[in-house]
């Protein structure tokens, strides 16, 4: 018999009855009931029950035995009595009598249990991930994430792509956020970067006449950790095609993550329409450029009906040149206690509040319209708008008001809050979207022109379109949304050396600059480029997405906590003095 086991704790079934057998595992709990101890016995594979009475020789030993030991019993499998079959288990219908047992690594007292789902602090959880890989619930979350890729590489090598892989260690590249910088040894002074993408080697790769590529790469970024984001590094499905428009590359995309949601969602529905919808559009009807199409709430303007009210507030807001009112319909959510608790969402947002209509039924059956803005604004303009969002008796609509790009963040997240809080949003399926027709430019914080997106895409119009207003300008760029996440990203490449000077010099960069910092790509685009384009997608949230979690750091098996640190492994760490003279650096104290 083998060393350590003849079967996995997840293999033995009624078939397996009488037979002489050897698992090793686990100890996952020890219950005693009077003279009889039972040890649930976990490894990879599933769970085991294990008994032994005082006439086993394996007693004594069990019953020292604390949770979470590893232990190599030999036994006999029995059929349970049939009151005592847990269905729930593969292993159900038996337990194995033990005649042998040997500890093959003893633990000290737990700092987290594995047996059970308790909340436990996430700096505890991180400190001890390993033991946390161990419950269930994350252990089964690994689990998924590991069939997600590899059903990713099946799909892409099934769509025609081919699997490269690009360099880890690189030069600096602007692709929105902070580098990890790593100090060269051999060049002092100098330093490489962790691509925060493979973003101007695909290219390369286009430009060296391989046609469709895919890569399941690592990417390192220096961010600001959210729920969604890992503040240090994630994995994405990063692609690239020759010869493509965006159609293209909406078609070759769409079966992989289609088929991914319906291979893994659980059962829910998989919106197989995906709808382009211009980024403006999504902006003003959803308050979001990665909107939840789930909640069937959409967002109109109505500025034309609060002109010259009694709404003092909104009147004279209008009066301001790019200000205007929008209105988020809310079907069903026509009283006051859901007003109050909607105003009570909007302080916690950092505003006053919001204006509301509600639609109720009057004395004579009649519709009228309730609260401080129907009252001010007069019974005529009330209907319009009433009309204008198609609302009805037990209905109501909230404002906000002002320049878009200082309200379209909360109105988008009131628009889900209601949507949650009236059940109108349907959690029982997955609905996509591809974002288009992104602004090409955006202003900074200091009013300079700077890329929105990613500075590599081709702007809609080619060279004509620089001539004009920056702002004005378009690129072919697109997102993916599902269900409120944004999922994937990506471009047609502007892959002609005029172009790209002309665009980066409208941001600020000039040619010697771009020469210096993407000499190769510019050099590559002189000897043939081919039009190319793709996309690449957050493997760490689709998974986040099928496993209905609400944090990335439960999909991830080693992840940073909030201020970037590995609690485990104790990263960062300060560098020996040694290490500091090999590569020429000093650190600087402390402010």
């Amino acid at each position: 018999m083998h060393a350590y086991r003849s079967h996995t704790c997840g293999d033995l079934t009624a078939a397996n009855a009488g037979e002489t057998i050897r698992l090793s595992g686990w100890v996952h709990r020890v219950r005693d009931h009077g003279g009889v101890l039972f040890v649930d016995l976990r490894d990879h594979y599933g769970m085991t029950q294990v008994l032994a009475d005082s006439d086993s020789p394996a007693f004594a030993a069990m019953e020292k035995l604390r949770a979470e030991t590893v232990i190599r019993i030999d036994g006999r499998v029995k059929l349970r009595d049939a009151s005592l079959v847990n269905a729930k288990l593969p292993t159900g219908e038996i337990e194995v009598y033990a005649t042998d047992l040997e500890v093959l690594g003893a633990a000290d007292e737990l700092p987290l249990p594995v047996f059970g789902d308790q909340d436990y602090p996430e700096e505890t959880r991180l400190a001890y991930r390993f033991l946390d890989l161990r419950r269930e619930s994350l252990h089964n979350n690994i689990m998924l994430r590991s069939q997600v890729v590899r059903s990713i590489r099946n799909r892409m090598w099934d769509q025609g792509f081919t699997e490269f892989q690009t360099p880890i260690i690189t030069a600096s590249s602007p692709e929105g956020a902070r580098d990890f910088l790593v100090p060269s040894r051999l060049h002092p002074g100098k330093f490489y970067a962790l691509p925060q993408a493979p973003q101007q080697f695909k290219q390369l790769i286009m430009v060296a006449g391989f046609d469709r590529y895919f890569q399941i790469a690592p990417c390192f970024r220096d961010e600001d950790p959210r729920a969604d984001r890992s503040p240090t590094d994630f994995y994405q499905l990063d692609l690239e095609m020759s010869f493509v428009d965006q159609e293209d590359v909406f078609a070759a995309i769409q079966p992989v993550v289609q088929g991914l949601f319906e291979e893994f969602g659980k059962g829910r529905k998989v919106d197989t329409e995906w709808p382009r919808i211009p980024y403006a559009e999504a902006m003003l009807k959803y308050g979001s450029d990665k909107p939840d199409l789930r909640n069937p709430i959409e967002m109109q303007v109505v500025s034309d009906h609060f002109r010259g009210s009694g709404f003092a507030i909104f009147a004279k807001l209008l009066e301001q040149d790019g200000t205007e009112i929008r209105a988020i319909p809310a079907p069903t959510g026509g009283s006051r206690k859901f007003a109050d608790r909607m105003n009570a969402f909007a302080q916690g947002q950092g505003l006053p509040g919001m204006g509301y209509i509600l639609w109720r039924k009057d004395d004579n059956g009649q519709i009228e319209a309730a609260g401080p803005v129907a009252k001010n604004i007069g019974p005529e303009r009330t209907e319009a708008i009433r009309q204008q969002l198609g609302l009805g008796i037990g209905d109501a609509a909230f404002f906000l008001g002002g320049k878009p790009e200082a309200f379209e963040g909360v109105a988008g997240r009131a628009r889900n809050e209601i949507g949650r809080e009236l059940g109108l949003t349907d959690e029982n399926q997955f609905k996509f979207a591809w974002i288009v027709d992104f602004p090409m430019y955006e202003k900074d914080d200091e009013g300079k022109i700077d890329f929105s997106h990613n500075p590599f895409s081709m702007p809609q119009g080619g060279l004509d379109a620089l001539n004009g207003d920056p702002l004005a300008v378009k690129g072919y760029q697109y997102d993916l949304a599902c269900n409120g996440y944004e999922l994937i990203s990506g471009a047609i490449r502007n892959h002609k050396p005029e172009i790209m000077f002309k665009a980066f010099e409208l941001a600020g960069y000039g040619a010697d600059e771009v020469e210096k910092r993407f000499g190769g790509m510019v050099k590559a685009f002189r000897y043939g480029a081919p039009p190319h384009g793709g996309c690449a997608a957050g493997i760490d949230r689709i998974v986040m997405l099928l496993a209905d979690e609400q944090n990335i750091r439960e999909v991830i098996m080693f992840p940073m906590n909030q201020r970037a640190e590995d609690l485990m492994m104790g990263a960062p760490s300060e560098p020996t003095n040694e290490q500091m003279r090999e590569l020429r650096l000093r650190a600087l104290p402390k402010e």
